[in-house]
């Protein structure tokens, strides 16, 4: 398996570092086609988890959607939160998330997790 590039590798393990939620992992979805190492959409992907994870628990009713500025590579994420967490313990679950598809769908152009109180998904096209 190829190894992701210095930038996605970098993401990953900061990422990944966060613990999973009390709640667990209820579910995980991979996209079956998969990206190449030094496309072009490694650096949209690692944008959009990067915004997810910051900006994400931050939006008011914790629903965020977002896309990469890069042109010629977009990248499509979402995130949300239940209304019962607080933007800290939403930052946390989606840290968390990202955690778990990033370990159970490398290099998948689009996957998606699902915890407790919390979910994130990517894409390689709009989904909304």
């Amino acid at each position: 398996m190829p190894r992701p590039p210095f930038p996605v590798a970098l993401l990953v393990l900061l990422i990944s570092s966060a613990p999973y939620t009390a709640d667990g992992t209820i579910s995980v979805l991979c996209n079956g086609n998969h990206y190449t190492a030094g496309d072009p959409f490694t650096i949209s992907l690692a944008y959009v988890f990067s915004d997810l994870a910051v900006s994400g628990s931050a939006r008011p009713g914790q629903d965020y959607y977002n896309i990469s500025p890069y042109p010629n590579a977009f990248a499509y994420g979402h995130s949300s939160c239940s209304g019962n967490l607080t933007a800290g313990d939403c930052s946390y679950c989606l840290r968390s998330a990202l955690g778990v598809v990033n370990i159970s769908c490398p290099m998948a152009i689009g996957g998606r997790a699902a915890l407790g109180d919390c979910g994130v998904r990517y894409e390689q096209y709009p989904f909304v």
